[in-house]
This record gives C-alpha cells, structure tokens and sequence, in this order.
C-alpha cells in the first residue's frame, strides 16, 4: 500500500463523512452517503488490503456521525461485508467493470446490501425504533438512489482526475 493510495482513499472517507454528518435522518435512520465514496476508494484501489482499511475506517466514522440509536456496532459490522461483497462484485464484472453502466449497478447493489446488513444487525443487538420495513423504505431505498446518482456523477470525474494525474495505483478505472 503506498502514500498516495492511503491519500486517496483518506480525502474519500474524508468527503464521506462530511456528507454523513450532514444528511438528515428519517425515522432515525439516514441514508448513508458515505457508501458512494467507499465504493469509488473501492473502484480506484481494488486490492484486499485497501479495501479492509477503507472498509474498516468507513465503519468507525460512520459509527461516529449516525443518527441511529445504537447504530455505532451495527455500522462497523456493516462496512467490512460490505466493501468484500462490493470488491467481489467489481472483480468478477472483467471487461464491464469501466462501464458507468454497471459502477451504477454495483453501487445500488452494494447499498442495499449495506442497508439489509446494518439493519439485521441493529435489529438483533440494539432492536429498531420502527419496522424493518419502515426503516428500510425512510433509509436504505433513499441512499440506493442517492448512492447511484453521485456515483454515476462522480465515477467519470474520478476517471478523468486518474487519466489526467497518470496516478500508478493498481487501478482498473484506467482504460
């Protein structure tokens, strides 16, 4: 892992946090943004031991800034399955894996894979202040759309920034 993957991958977590604080919440769950910038550190640096870093530093500021009453152990549980489902996903896509196409796929998949997987595990340990249901339509469907929409924005910028810095990181973003 060099300096200039962890750079990245910290102003990612860093953007994400900053759009985890400021999120409103719905009936005390809010639709986690900082899973767009996991999942773009996932794309740009798609090796085991970046991800679980990502993975791991994602839960703990996530844990931090929720809105869910008990939520700080379900978010750690949550990012680190998470981004290894995600990072399977991405790997197994080959020659799809550059299209906008399927990085807007993935991201929908992985958000509700973190949505189902956040709220289990909040049910079993803290229990939920509503529904399962009620929660997950308030959060997890409004962080589905929301992740697409700013990773399809932001996946051609983070290609572009790659293409025009000549980053050398194992990246598959590059074509």
């Amino acid at each position: 892992m060099n300096t200039k993957n962890i750079v990245i991958l910290a102003l990612l977590a860093g953007i994400g946090v900053v759009l985890h604080t400021v999120m409103p919440s719905f009936l005390g769950i809010k639709p986690d943004m900082m899973l767009a910038m996991m999942f773009l550190g996932i794309i740009l640096i798609p090796e085991i031991k970046s991800v679980l870093l990502l993975a791991i530093v994602t839960g703990v500021l996530s844990a931090l800034t929720t809105g869910f009453p008990g939520g700080q152990i379900p978010n750690i549980i949550d990012k680190p399955i998470t981004a290894l489902v995600f990072l399977g996903l991405f790997l197994s896509l080959k020659k799809y894996r550059n299209s906008i196409v399927s990085v807007g796929v993935l991201t929908a998949i992985g958000t509700l894979v973190s949505g189902t997987i956040f709220l289990t595990a909040a049910f079993f340990l803290v229990s939920l202040p509503a529904s399962f249901t009620a929660l997950f339509a308030a959060g997890v469907v409004p962080a589905i759309a929301l992740n697409t929409i700013i990773m399809v924005i932001l996946y051609p910028v983070a290609q572009s920034i790659v293409k025009r810095t000549k980053l050398t990181s194992p990246s598959v973003i590059q074509k």
